[in-house]
C-alpha cells in the first residue's frame, strides 16, 4: 500500500517561490511520480512528472522554466520547486504515483493509481 502526503503549500505573492514536498510510504522506487493541480471549477491537470531514476522529466508548458521536479529515492520524497509564481498557479497541488511504467514516463491521469490529499497554493497579485 502506497500513501502520499504533500506539504509546503501556502499563500504567497506573485514572483515568490515555494517548494512542495511529497512524502511517500510504501514501495515507490520504481514508480513514475507526478505533480498535478486543480483550480476551482477546472479539471485536474498535470504539472510535472519524473521517472523512477529522475533521468526523465516532463513539464507542462505553463510551468516550463519556472518549476523543477525532483525526487530523492533514498528519502522516498518527491519535490516541486516553484519559482516566479503567478496568480494563475493558484490551485490545489496533488502528488501522485504511477506504477508499472518501466523506464518510461506518463502524463496520463488514469495511470496514476495513488494520490495524496493535496496542498493549497495561493498566489496573490
Amino acid at each position: 500500500q502506497v500513501q502520499l502526503v504533500e506539504s509546503g503549500g501556502g499563500l504567497v505573492q506573485a514572483g515568490d517561490s515555494l517548494r512542495l514536498s511529497c512524502a511517500a510510504s510504501g514501495r515507490t522506487f520504481w514508480f513514475v511520480m507526478g505533480w498535478f493541480r486543480q483550480a476551482p471549477g477546472k479539471e485536474r491537470d498535470i504539472v510535472a512528472a519524473i521517472n523512477w531514476s529522475g533521468g526523465t522529466t516532463y513539464y507542462a508548458d505553463s510551468v516550463k522554466g519556472r518549476f523543477t521536479i525532483s525526487r530523492d529515492n533514498a528519502k522516498n520524497t518527491l519535490y516541486l520547486q516553484m519559482h516566479s509564481l503567478k496568480p494563475e498557479d493558484t490551485a490545489v497541488y496533488y502528488c501522485a504515483a504511477a506504477p508499472n511504467q518501466g523506464n518510461l514516463i506518463t502524463t496520463a491521469l488514469p495511470a496514476y493509481d495513488y494520490w495524496g490529499q493535496g496542498t493549497q497554493v495561493t498566489v496573490t497579485s
